[in-house]
């Protein structure tokens, strides 16, 4: 059996079912054998008054179902209109597939896995918009 590896920093969190989890002072690797478990890095976290952007919305969205502070069934529906909604805008090939790829995760109820694949998306819009990422 696989699992997902983090690889934690000294003192990084990781959000894992809802309980914050920080690494002590040396760096660690961590498997985490639970199948559709709810991680989310602290570091990557979007806080809520950065999510001014249409990417940046719907990743907070999936981070809200990560962190059990939002109905899934309700936030995965907000998620797939957003991603309906993106696709009309990005129509590289690249965002595509990242939309693509991040649609079927969310469908499949995986918001980590789909939440990954969207954030690929955060330094193209912040380009589109002539803003920095943070």
């Amino acid at each position: 059996m696989t699992g997902l590896v983090l690889k934690l920093a000294p003192f990084e969190r990781v959000l894992v079912n809802g309980a914050v989890i920080e690494n002590g002072d040396r760096r660690s690797r961590i498997t985490i054998r639970t199948a559709n478990a709810n991680i989310l890095r602290l570091k990557d976290a979007i806080h809520p008054e950065d999510a001014t952007t249409p990417v940046a919305r719907i990743c907070y969205i999936a981070q809200l179902i990560l962190s059990g502070d939002a109905d899934p069934t309700e936030a995965r529906e907000q998620i797939l209109i957003g991603l309906d909604q993106l696709s009309d805008v990005f129509r590289n090939a690249e965002s595509q597939d990242a939309l693509i790829e991040a649609r079927a995760e969310f469908v499949a109820d995986r918001a980590y896995p789909g939440l990954r694949r969207l954030r690929r998306l955060l330094e193209l819009e912040a380009r589109l918009l002539g803003r920095t990422v943070a």
